[in-house]
């Protein structure tokens, strides 16, 4: 409303968006009322219950040399393997843009992916520490029984 109301002050010769940015510009102060921010000082107390929301040092250390070991474990992969892993996971292609791109049949990236992730997993199982646990890593998917899997 108050940009069409100050229409007239308009050039003709330059863009209007520098000038409808400042009117709503101008308009948010004005509602705002230029209000100023209490900048009372924090307390011992507060500042210790405060945390930064990044990994501690240890933390992402480990969380570094798991992504090399991923790095090492997929590079270590045949060749077919790589292509679908670097598609899928780091250019994050769809299946359907994977086999595209791959000159494949969906199944056969399902397939790959799948063996891919098989093989990867069993490398970094035997590179980590029994019982060491990633920071932030989602658990394995846990592996049905053959009595499972028939009652899909």
């Amino acid at each position: 409303m108050r940009a069409y109301r100050h229409r007239n002050t308009l050039r003709d010769d330059v863009s209007p968006v520098p000038w409808l940015h400042r009117v709503a510009l101008n308009l948010c102060y004005t509602r705002l009322g230029r209000r100023r921010v209490d900048a009372a000082p924090i307390d011992m107390t507060a500042a210790g219950t405060l945390r930064d929301a990044g990994l501690e040092p240890p933390d992402w250390a480990i969380r570094e040399e798991l992504r090399q070991s991923i790095r090492d474990g997929v590079a270590e992969l045949p060749p077919k393997h790589q292509g679908v892993i670097v598609l899928y996971y780091l250019h994050g292609l769809s299946l359907q843009e994977t086999a595209v791109a791959l000159h494949i049949a969906l199944g056969t990236v399902k397939s790959r992916l799948h063996y891919a992730l098989h093989a990867l997993r069993g490398l970094l199982e035997r590179e980590r520490p029994e019982g060491q646990r990633v920071p932030g890593a989602i658990p394995a998917p846990v592996a049905l029984s053959p009595r499972d899997d028939r009652r899909r």
